[in-house]
């Protein structure tokens, strides 16, 4: 997040914003920074890319669905920018000690102890790291004692949208993307692979929700796509994962998705219209 944080000093908070008295490298100025560029952030990747999937991914024929809640959409995209202001606190908080120095992200390539094939192992890692972390938290938000305070209100889009995405209570939604902020402070990572990568779980969260269950037929069984998620957010128990099956695998939580077999959503409707 520090190169995103000079260069809005740079460009914009240095000569325009902030008085030249005080330094960029003041941590009062830096939270403050971080706090502002992640909120702007986290609204550009979720309106930006949830409306791009809703207007060109999404088959809008699911809201026909008798499962699909009355003014959903409006509901979806209130709850979720309700939400992410408040998750953004604690997010600041690692991206600020990620600032000063505390993380293991590098700048140069130079810097990774494997060179380029480092780089490249890093995101693989990254993948299954935040992979495994996001299953057992996801897995422990259905526990009964957190539940109902805290994951309960992204299960009420049972026939989800894009904007479902980041429809999350401030906790469920911080705890389910502490994954991808604790890795940099564990292994090595480069700054700019980093920022790649947060904006290609965010996308993803987003697709997961998009209602496109269109995967290669070879890896319908391997990848964690949308018709996966769909089927979680319908019998609540099954695909915990965000982007493989192998943890729920693992750990016996694995349901071949009903639109791979002919009784999904889509099916449904079209069993409704027979009648």
């Amino acid at each position: 997040m520090d190169l995103v944080l000079e260069a809005a000093d740079r460009n914009l908070l240095t000569p325009y914003v902030y008085p030249s008295s005080w330094p960029e490298s003041e941590p009062f100025r830096q939270l403050l920074s971080l706090f502002v560029i992640t909120n702007l952030g986290a609204l550009v990747l979720y309106l930006l890319f949830g409306t791009l999937s809703y207007y060109f991914i999404f088959d809008h024929k699911l809201m026909r669905h008798p499962q699909f809640l009355e003014n959903q959409v409006r509901r979806e995209i209130t709850y979720a920018l309700r939400s992410l202001p408040w998750i953004s606190v604690p997010t600041v908080a690692l991206f600020f000690a990620e600032v000063r120095g505390y993380s293991k992200l590098y700048d140069n390539i130079a810097d990774s102890p494997y060179g380029w094939p480092g780089v490249f192992l890093s995101m693989l890692s990254f993948l299954f790291f935040t992979d495994m972390g996001i299953y057992w938290i996801h897995r422990g938000l259905h526990h009964k004692f957190f539940y109902k305070r805290f994951h309960k209100p992204h299960h009420l889009w049972k026939i989800a949208t894009p904007f479902a995405s980041h429809a999350f209570h401030p906790v469920d939604g911080f705890m389910q993307s502490l994954p991808y902020h604790i890795y940099p402070f564990l292994f090595p990572l480069h700054k700019v692979t980093y920022l790649g990568l947060y904006i290609f779980v965010n996308v993803w969260t987003i697709s997961i929700h998009d209602g496109d269950y269109r995967v290669p037929r070879l890896l319908r069984h391997v990848i964690n796509g949308s018709a996966h998620h769909t089927d979680h957010h319908l019998y609540f128990d099954y695909n915990y994962g965000q982007y493989f099956t192998l943890w729920d695998k693992i750990g016996g939580s694995y349901k071949s998705p009903t639109a791979f077999e002919g009784k999904g959503p889509h099916d449904y409707l079209r069993k409704l219209q027979e009648k």
